[in-house]
């Protein structure tokens, strides 16, 4: 049977989720390695800047400043997957096969 007031909320819901979906591609979040490097990563996983602290890159020991990056990237992208399940949690808990969606 048909239900304009569900369809109503359905369409309200939607609406809501697609702003926050979208908020959520704009926020830039910073990823930190040791404060020798700094990544910085939008929403939609955009990478935006990677900076590097000069003083303390070491010519010698090059793989160190490759785990650095990694980790900083890793803790960049660890606060998108974060914040995406909370912002996305309302809209999502409820509906069967949505909670692994975003």
């Amino acid at each position: 049977m048909f239900n304009p007031n569900m369809l109503n909320k359905l369409k309200k819901m939607q609406k809501e989720m697609m702003k926050a979906q979208k908020e959520l591609e704009e926020s830039v979040f910073v990823g930190t390695s040791g404060g020798v490097v700094t990544i910085e990563v939008k929403g939609n996983k955009e990478v935006l800047s990677v900076k590097i602290n000069p003083e303390a890159v070491d010519p010698e020991d090059v793989s160190l400043l490759e785990d650095m990056i990694l980790a900083a990237m890793n803790d960049a992208m660890r606060q998108v997957e974060e914040r995406t399940e909370e912002v996305m949690a309302p809209y999502t808990s409820g509906l069967p096969g949505m909670g692994g969606m975003f």
